[in-house]
């Protein structure tokens, strides 16, 4: 839908697994060695950084604790967790004009089969001009490249995946005219690393009252998904022993 932010990456129980998938579909620098996971008994300690507001503005009670507790552990696997600052930018030209350009034969052949939310927020895009288009391209490679120099003091970044936990299927039905509003706070955290195109994972580190998982988002370097990789399962053992992993009903 949009080529500019699109990617596709591995979903599984554990780092292990995801390990496994990404080095079958991956191609390139990052790839970790056929042997990691005997070389995972032995982890790097890595700087980390923990960006000031935004990722952390307005959190859930619930999320804040979670990912406070992960902090903490965090302390024995890694070598300095530092503050560090990161510019934001919440244009959505790309995106926009992108995803209208894939659907614009089909939203004008048949825009009744597209959920009117859904047909409303792709309609957002059509009105761009290709040279506004060319001009937010031009900075999204600029703001790429710009963000590497980050990596000059830390090698990962964490921040909770999302600032709320998940809201319920039921929740949305009963009030439909919350999904925007909702889906733009769940997307808050995890956005911005997909703009700068940076490897990112998300993991576990503990549940809410209502079982709900909690989500730690852990970035890297652009080409370092070994390190993000050998950094997150450091932390998936070190959080288990915190947070152990348990099943629910819901």
């Amino acid at each position: 839908m949009s080529p500019s932010l699109d990617h596709v990456g591995p979903i599984a129980r554990n780092l292990a697994d995801v390990t496994l998938l990404f080095r079958a579909i991956a191609d390139g620098d990052g790839v970790p060695p056929e042997d990691f996971l005997q070389s995972w008994n032995a982890p790097p300690k890595l700087q980390v950084g923990v960006p000031s507001g935004f990722f952390y503005d307005d959190l859930d009670t619930e999320v804040e604790g979670a990912v406070k507790s992960a902090l903490r552990a965090m302390n024995s696997i890694a070598a300095d967790i530092r503050q560090i600052t990161l510019p934001i930018d919440n244009d959505r030209t790309v995106q926009a004009a992108e995803s209208y350009a894939f659907h614009a034969a089909t939203v004008a052949k048949s825009p009744e089969l597209y959920q009117p939310e859904t047909l409303r927020r792709i309609l957002t895009g059509e009105k761009i001009s290709a040279e506004d288009y060319r001009k937010k391209r031009l900075e999204l490679d600029a703001a790429r490249r710009e963000i590497r120099a980050i990596f000059d003091t830390v090698d990962v970044i964490v921040t909770p995946a999302t600032p709320i936990p998940a809201t319920t299927i039921a929740e949305l039905q009963t009030h439909p005219e919350q999904l925007r509003p909702r889906e733009l706070l769940l997307l808050r955290n995890t956005r911005p690393f997909n703009v700068w195109g940076l490897p990112a994972i998300s993991l576990p580190c503990g549940f809410t009252r209502a079982g709900l998982p909690i989500g730690l988002q852990i970035a890297g370097a652009p080409g370092r998904e070994d390190w993000l990789l050998h950094f997150a399962h450091a932390c998936e053992r070190s959080l288990a022993l915190s947070h152990p992993i348990r099943t629910s009903s819901v």
